[in-house]
């Protein structure tokens, strides 16, 4: 999927460790497949981090990692916003005490496990914090904890208490692409984003991971989401970024409207740049939240693109609605329409889905003064127009629908407002992935 690019943010390498002073690693620990009898940790991540040992020439390819670190060299302010879910990951309950503060500056995440709705969860994830800690030497309180994977199962400690030190010795500010790779989990792309920028005649650079591909529906967070920058910002001003930008970008990504109970998006930024720190609404806090939107924006398309089963981004625009609220509400409604989604899947041009979903939007407007357009790469068609039907070649839409991004286009005719939001087709796959998910 290409990404959507802005002038004043060039994309550069690196993801969560392009930002200076910022070093990650991931891991297979064996929350999932005991690599060694008793201690979970590969020969081959041993050897990978410095550690010698004798891996045998026919050795099994190594498992995936499952255990990943984020961690910065010195004290970050940070912030996050989490899942709306009642039910909530006990990661999520320690991190929100942690950040209290405003500040951080490690993150431990695992995958396989989301440790939810365990008696002793949150003993588990204070747990992860406290190996954390002490093996960085810094406080408790300075550590957020995330987890993903299966409900309802208990998460064992032991394994990840072997890992960390694994994962110590190997961090690295090239660690970026083992980090991502251990909070995958049903994902089948790597998603990552960095941008630089510039403040004043300091050069500023922000990155980022997100995992997501299933479970996921727009009431924040939709993802676990990891955000680095060497921006010197305060707290209050990052937390106020974050939670403006996340509301017209990963907030606005649906898959199949099922809202996680881990969701979490954090973001550390330790100053490194060593631009005036932000502290209030001026031109700098303006230039850093474009930023954190173009990376966030270009993360969310990918998790879009990436849904569990999909084969196509769908990109739903309103405009010409009477104000942004209006805008948004039936754009989400339209990529959240199941029958919308299987049109999609099928390249059916079937636009009769799509006024059902905006009829359906619970929002005030018109419905006799809606335009709609299908497009993609192959071209643009007009399937209605003043809220009726118009005649348009099946064989051109089915063209344009083919292609893996397509976008809806509607107009509402009744202000200057906008909003967009991002979705996926919905395929047999889809049910496959999730009829055995725990296997």
């Amino acid at each position: 999927m290409k990404k959507q690019s802005f002038t004043d943010y060039p994309f550069i390498e690196g993801g969560v460790c392009a930002a200076q002073g910022f070093k990650a690693n991931g891991v297979c620990c064996g929350l999932k497949h005991q690599a060694l009898p008793g201690d979970g940790i590969s020969e081959q991540n041993l050897a990978a981090n410095g550690i010698d040992v004798d891996i045998p020439e026919e050795s099994a390819p190594k498992k995936k990692n499952d255990l990943a670190m984020i961690v910065s060299d010195c004290d970050c302010a940070a912030a996050a916003v989490y899942t709306q879910n009642k039910v909530k990951g006990a990661p999520i309950l320690v991190t929100k005490a942690h950040l209290a503060d405003g500040r951080a500056r490690a993150v431990i995440v695992n995958s396989v496990n989301a440790n939810t709705c365990n008696a002793d969860g949150e003993e588990k994830a204070n747990a992860m914090a406290k190996l954390t800690a002490e093996a960085l030497g810094i406080p408790e309180n300075d550590v957020i904890v995330a987890s993903t994977g299966v409900i309802g199962q208990v998460l064992p400690i032991e394994p990840i208490a072997k890992g960390i030190p694994v994962l110590m010795t190997g961090l690295s500010d090239k660690g970026n692409t083992e980090a991502l790779h251990a909070i995958m989990t049903t994902d089948t792309r790597e998603k990552e984003v960095a941008v630089s920028f510039q403040l004043g005649n300091k050069t500023v650079k922000l990155g980022g991971m997100l995992k997501g591909s299933g479970m996921i529906h727009p009431n924040m967070a939709t993802t676990l989401s990891f955000i680095t920058t060497d921006c010197a910002i305060s707290p209050a001003m990052l937390q106020q970024a974050l939670s403006d930008v996340v509301r017209v970008t990963l907030n606005r990504v649906s898959v199949d409207g099922d809202q996680s109970t881990n969701d979490m998006c954090c973001v550390l930024a330790n100053g490194m740049a060593g631009n005036h720190e932000i502290k209030d609404e001026n031109g700098d806090y303006a230039v850093f939240r474009g930023a954190l939107y173009a990376v966030l924006l270009n993360l969310a398309r990918m998790c879009a693109a990436d849904g569990e089963g999909a084969t196509k981004l769908v990109e739903c625009t309103v405009t010409d609605a009477p104000d942004e609220q209006t805008a948004e509400t039936v754009a989400k409604s339209v990529i959240e329409s199941s029958l919308f989604k299987a049109a999609m899947f099928g390249a059916d041009a079937n636009w009769g889905r799509i006024a059902c979903a905006v009829g359906y939007a619970d929002a005030d407007f018109d419905i006799t003064k809606i335009d709609v357009d299908l497009g993609s790469v192959k071209g643009r068609i007009a399937v209605a127009r003043a809220g009726f039907g118009v005649p348009f070649s099946e064989e051109k839409a089915k063209e344009i629908l083919l292609e893996d991004e397509i976008q809806v286009l509607i107009s509402l005719h009744a202000g200057d407002a906008a909003a967009t939001a991002w979705g996926c087709d919905l395929t047999y796959e889809y049910v496959k992935i999730n009829g055995d998910y725990r296997s």
